[in-house]
């Protein structure tokens, strides 16, 4: 395993965050300083130690949460807001988020230390549904869902949705478009609906590719089970495949 792998799945810190680690010589495998990027180590037989402290391997996890309204994506906010780390449990603290909600949005957060899946997953090249529930304010227009088919321009470049559909229409009592997104760009959804002149009442992610959020409740947590670990790394191989 390469060493930089090795320290963010114990935990030590991203995986950038550890390279630089390695190239200040903080880090000793065996007893000695290595500072080269891709050094590899055998968790099973060599000691690795960070600033002189002993670090060992986490077995992988992964855990979704139910991110509510209010909470920042991050693990310390400058402005002193509640973050999702003061959701999960403390034994998960460690663990890294896959992308990211905005601080008014809610919905299906992934954790995890596997960052090689991870990155795999988060890569445009994916092409990994992410599912989102969006209630509107009227008024709306009722080809609000083909013009976010038909794309949308933003200014960093067209925004389009895989799919869109009503699931509550206009002039229901909350007119709701479910969107599909292909890609995680930074406040898209928002973006593009200001861009259509369309009030957003509340924003719900529903499942990021095969992970569903099923009935998890507002601030509460889960392991992933096998079968959904399992399809998350077919649907990184399926990407795989078509390169």
């Amino acid at each position: 395993m390469r060493l930089q792998k090795f320290l963010a799945r114990a935990g030590v810190a991203s995986r950038r965050k550890c390279e630089t680690l390695i190239t200040a010589g903080r880090v000793r495998v065996n007893g000695r300083v290595v500072t080269r990027l891709g050094t590899r180590v055998d968790p099973e037989t060599e000691r690795v130690e960070v600033d002189h402290r002993r670090v060992a391997l986490k077995a992988a996890r992964w855990l979704a949460l139910h991110k509510p309204p209010g909470y920042a994506c991050t693990r310390r906010d400058p402005s002193g807001r509640p973050t999702i780390y003061d959701l999960v449990p403390a034994d998960a603290h460690h663990l890294p988020h896959l992308g990211r909600l905005d601080f008014m949005s809610e919905g299906l957060i992934l954790l995890s230390n596997e960052g090689d899946l991870a990155n795999r997953l988060l890569h445009p090249s994916a092409e990994l549904d992410r599912t989102y529930v969006v209630e509107l304010i009227e008024p709306v227009a009722a080809d609000l869902p083909a013009r976010l088919r038909e794309g949308v321009a933003l200014s960093d470049g067209p925004a389009r949705a895989r799919r869109a559909r009503w699931v509550g229409g206009p002039g229901t009592r909350r007119p709701a478009v479910e969107i599909v997104l292909a890609e995680g760009r930074n406040r898209e959804i928002r973006r593009m609906l200001a861009r259509l002149e369309v009030t957003i009442r509340r924003l719900r992610r529903t499942s990021f590719g095969p992970i569903e959020l099923g009935a998890l409740a507002a601030g509460h947590s889960r392991d992933l089970t096998r079968a959904e670990r399992a399809a998350l790394e077919r649907a990184a191989c399926s990407r795989l495949a078509r390169e």
